[in-house]
This record gives C-alpha cells, sequence and structure tokens, in this order.
C-alpha cells in the first residue's frame, strides 16, 4: 500500500455515506487550511452529465499549445488516483507525484483532525491547496457531482462556468426530472459570470435560462451564440467575434465536434485577454488526448488476446446519451468500414442498463457481459446479458475482459469484428490497467 492508499483508507473511515452533498464540510476544512481557494489561478468550472472531461481536455490542449499553463483537476480516475491533479507547467503539465500528493493529502487530514468529511470534500481541499501552492495561467476544474452542493463548488468568482450535454444520471442524489437536476446543475452558476451552455433539453434550457438572468450572468448558448459544425471533415466554427476554420478533432465521434465548439465558445468568453492565436486551436483540436472516450487500443496486453486483425475500442459511457452518442460513432464507422461489431459490457447497478443498450440494437453483433472487477455495485453479467437479450441482442456473460475477448475470438464471424469495451469509466480504468495502457 502505497503513502497515498494507506491516507485514502484512513479518510473513507470517517464519513458513513461515499456521497453527502453538503459544503459545510468543505468550508470548514477550507477555513482550517486557510482558504486555499481563494488562492488558485482564475477557474474555469464545468458542470454537466456528459462530456465534461472532454471539454475540460480541449480547453487544456488549446492553453497549453499556446504557451499557457494550465491546472486541472477531474474525476473520477482510471487507474491512478493522481490522474485527479494535473499541475501546469510551461510546455505542458504533469500528474502530481505520489510524494507531493502524499504530503498535501497528510496537510488536509491534520487540518480536519477526525471530523466527519468525504473522500471528495478532502482530495478537493487537496487540489485546492496544491494548486494554490503552484502558479499558473488557469484553472480547469471539473464538478464532482450535481453542482449546487458539489465540493468545487466554493469558488466565489471564476472567470467563467461551463455546463456540458445535461440528461439523467445520478438519480438517487439529482431526483429524475431534467428540471430538478438543471436546477443543481445551474447551482455553479456566479453574479456577472459568463455561463457557456452546450445543448440542452428545452425543460432544462429554461431553468438555466432564469437562473443566469436572476444572476444577471452573461449567457452564451449553442446554436445561438456560436455554431460549431463539421464541413468536408473539418470543424467549422462561428461567433459574433469571427469564423474559426479547423482541424477535425482528435477525438473521435461526431459528438467531440460539439465538445470542441463549447471549449472554444468558453475560451473566447473567459479568456479574452489571454489573447489565444487561431494557431492555438488548430494545434489544441489536433494533439487533444482523453483516454477512454471512443479510445482505439492499438497495443498491449488484452488487445494481444483479441481476434486477429480486430480493432479493440474503449470507451466509460455509462448512460442513455453517452450510449446514444458512442453508438452515433460507431454507426459512422460502419459506414466507412463495416466490420461486425461485439461490445464487451460492464455496468453498475445503479446505471440505467436497458436505456444505455438499447441504443445498441440493430448496430451489435453480439454482446458478452462482464462484471466490474472490485466494485461491489458491480451488475452481475447474467443480468446484463438478460437485459441485452430485452432489447433484441444475443449475449453471453463471462467472469473477466479476458475470458470475453477469449469468447470473440471463437466466434463464427465473416471478418475480424469491432470489438468494443464499455459501460462504465471503472471498467475503462480496469481494462487499461490490464492493457499496460496507464493515463499518464
Amino acid at each position: 500500500m502505497t503513502p497515498v492508499d494507506a491516507i485514502l483508507a484512513r479518510l473513507l473511515e470517517l464519513h458513513p455515506k461515499k456521497i453527502d452533498l453538503s459544503l459545510e464540510r468543505i468550508w470548514r476544512i477550507l477555513d482550517r487550511l486557510g482558504h486555499p481557494e481563494r488562492r488558485v489561478p482564475p477557474v474555469i468550472h464545468v458542470g454537466g452529465t456528459n462530456g465534461k472531461g472532454s471539454v475540460i481536455a480541449f480547453m487544456r490542449a488549446i492553453l497549453e499549445a499556446a504557451g499557457r499553463s494550465v491546472h486541472v483537476y477531474t474525476s473520477p480516475h482510471l487507474v491512478h488516483f493522481n490522474e485527479r491533479f494535473r499541475v501546469g507547467a510551461t510546455g505542458g503539465g504533469r500528474l502530481v507525484p505520489d510524494a507531493e500528493l502524499a504530503a498535501i493529502l497528510a496537510e488536509c487530514e491534520r487540518a480536519n483532525g477526525g471530523a466527519s468529511i468525504t473522500v471528495f470534500e478532502i482530495e478537493t481541499a487537496a487540489a485546492f491547496l496544491l494548486f494554490a501552492s503552484h502558479p499558473a495561467d488557469m484553472l480547469l476544474l471539473e464538478v464532482g457531482l450535481g453542482g449546487r452542493l458539489d465540493a468545487t463548488n466554493v469558488v466565489e468568482r471564476p472567470v467563467a462556468t461551463v455546463v456540458t450535454p445535461i440528461s439523467v444520471d445520478h438519480v438517487d442524489y439529482l431526483g429524475s426530472s431534467l428540471d430538478r437536476i438543471a436546477r443543481e446543475k445551474a447551482g455553479i452558476f456566479k453574479h456577472g459570470v459568463p455561463a457557456i451552455l452546450a445543448t440542452q433539453p428545452r425543460e432544462a434550457l429554461r431553468v438555466f435560462e432564469r437562473e443566469a438572468a436572476r444572476l444577471a450572468a452573461p449567457l452564451k448558448i449553442a446554436g445561438e451564440d456560436w455554431i460549431a459544425t463539421e464541413e468536408r471533415g473539418r470543424l467549422v466554427y462561428q461567433d459574433e467575434n469571427g469564423l474559426l476554420d479547423l482541424p477535425a478533432p482528435r477525438l473521435f465521434g461526431r459528438h467531440q465536434f460539439d465538445n470542441a465548439g463549447l471549449a472554444i465558445a468558453t475560451l473566447r468568453a473567459a479568456a479574452a485577454d489571454l489573447k489565444l492565436p487561431p494557431k492555438a486551436f488548430e494545434d489544441g483540436l489536433a494533439k487533444v488526448d482523453w483516454p477512454a472516450r471512443l479510445q482505439r487500443l492499438s497495443h498491449g496486453r488484452l488487445v494481444a488476446l483479441a481476434p486477429e486483425g480486430s480493432e479493440v475500442w474503449l470507451d466509460g459511457g455509462h448512460n442513455p446519451d453517452g450510449g446514444r452518442a458512442v453508438a452515433a460513432a460507431l454507426a459512422d464507422l460502419e459506414e466507412r468500414v463495416s466490420r461486425p461489431l461485439v461490445l464487451i459490457v460492464g455496468m453498475l447497478a445503479t446505471k440505467d442498463s436497458e436505456g444505455f443498450l438499447r441504443n445498441f440494437t440493430g448496430l451489435a453483433r453480439r454482446v458478452i457481459a462482464v462484471p466490474i472487477q472490485g466494485q461491489e455495485k458491480s451488475l452481475p453479467p447474467d443480468a446484463i446479458a438478460e437485459t441485452v437479450r430485452h432489447v433484441g441482442m444475443p449475449a453471453e456473460s463471462c467472469d473477466g475482459v479476458e475470458a470475453a475477448l477469449a469468447a470473440a475470438v471463437r466466434l463464427d464471424l465473416e471478418q475480424p469484428p469491432r470489438i468494443l469495451i464499455t459501460g462504465s469509466l471503472y471498467l475503462a480504468g480496469e481494462v487499461l490497467a490490464l492493457n499496460g495502457t496507464v493515463p499518464s
């Protein structure tokens, strides 16, 4: 067990619930730490349901291409806890080293003094303490869950707030109606601070517009204040400040054109004083990297187990809208190069498995269900397989990803398949670790 693991194990004992949305505990520890959240670089605060990490990845890539230093706080991690904390530096950032992270967490543990607190709250306090001690041009801050009562929502005046597309997810904490979910997400809006919105369901958009008007927050909405479209394989972006003709995003899928557009709109609204040149947008889109988002695995131990000549893809999508975006991207791939599609799926019992899987009906030739190792809320593979059959696809279950790839080898297909491993970011992390392709 590493020093970081040991501290996290102790922190897990401090609060009986893994998720308990409140700002009282985070304010208490930040006060004891001397309010590091007031000493961090300018903040862009990003909430929403799907695409938060991708939008942040685009913004980071663009800013770094312009020579800016960028801190990044995201969650969850895929393989190593350190992935949540990227420390900015000119020429590109770095994940925080184990020793520095352990020291920061230990300082937060001492300041907390054994009081009740969730792990996410104390790691968020650690993030602010870490980033306050390193100069940078920008901090990209991802909401953990919801917005209004999320531990990240203590920055009093970010330079911009962003909401990616919202949908029904985490119903135990945010409710099952888009109206209620939107109210929680809009909780990150601040008085007079620009709020940038992806395309939203009409019911949610009304909530965002009311809250922005109440706070006099300038609102910029996809499709109204800016447009990002694919034209002849390129991204064409246009707003009141002009047009950008850019290369296609390096992240695959038509939904990544929307995510890139949202990132560009945010930077043009929030970072005008940075004077980002057009080439920074070009280079950022071409170099952006964000693992487990329709990531093509070209080598590694798991790839070697797949049927010879097959493609292996990985995506952490886990809700119906995420599944819809992934299925649309796979349909585009199928039009370009036709291959039989095989899904390897592992999901948490807390997710809408039927809503997610229904997107692949008529697209997937076979679904192989697997457990997610080390997750007590992992949905049993037989239950996933039963749901798959219910929505109209053939299915089988295996006891792990390696066994599922062996099952794919035994399938009687006319050509090597396109294999997508999906259903959970936890499964994606397991796959990256088994494959030997750990994020850095």
